[in-house]
């Protein structure tokens, strides 16, 4: 059972078709301990980082998420659910879950484009059974203004828009996504597919 959590930050239901398309049963998580019931945790995300995690916080979901996550559960966070994990943010004054150590942080050259958003190529920085069947540099959705700043090790995959973001993160049983794989076409339902398979945990 996949569970995906719903906290008001958009794109729940494209994730939940993307899941139901793999053939694989999912719940939309609203409380606590409806976490207990799944085998696989999904964190999207579109929105602005402080409501993000004051919406988390509302519905006492974060404590769990992050205990859940301790227990060595499969996580995929998205965009946004990616961005959360990490320290804090230039986006806003909270804190995140600072299960990664690092910070997030926009985009500074003034000529580009913000946010980036549309196809973009990921290039494979480190090898993983989450890229079966997916060649390098291949291309994915993205839709964002800010990016992770963090240690080399935990990143699988960069992506160039003026620097090199990483756009794919793997520490233990996390894998966090900077582009929406949901809304990748055939090569994000390869992704979703190879995560939700756990052959990343081989």
């Amino acid at each position: 059972m996949v569970g995906i959590i719903k906290y008001g930050a958009g794109n729940i239901y494209s994730v939940a078709c993307a899941i139901k398309y793999l053939g694989k049963e999912f719940v939309l998580i609203e409380k606590p301990d409806m976490i207990d019931k799944v085998n696989f945790l999904i964190l999207p995300g579109v929105g602005s980082f402080d409501s993000g995690i004051e919406n988390l916080n509302k519905t006492e979901i974060s404590e769990k998420i992050k205990n859940k996550i301790e227990t060595g559960i499969p996580f995929l966070g998205i965009c946004l659910g990616l961005q959360l994990l990490f320290e804090k943010s230039e986006e806003g004054e909270k804190k995140g879950f600072g299960i990664l150590k690092g910070r997030v942080v926009k985009f500074k050259n003034r000529n580009l484009k913000i946010p980036h958003m549309g196809w973009n190529r990921v290039k494979i920085y480190k090898k993983s059974r989450i890229f079966d069947e997916i060649d390098d540099n291949s291309f994915f959705y993205f839709a964002h203004s800010y990016y992770a700043e963090t240690n080399d090790e935990i990143i699988l995959g960069k992506t160039k828009y003026d620097v090199d973001f990483p756009s794919i993160i793997l520490k233990g049983n996390i894998v966090g996504v900077q582009f929406h794989p949901e809304k990748s076409g055939k090569v994000g339902l390869l992704f979703l597919k190879n995560f939700l398979e756990g052959k990343w945990l081989l």
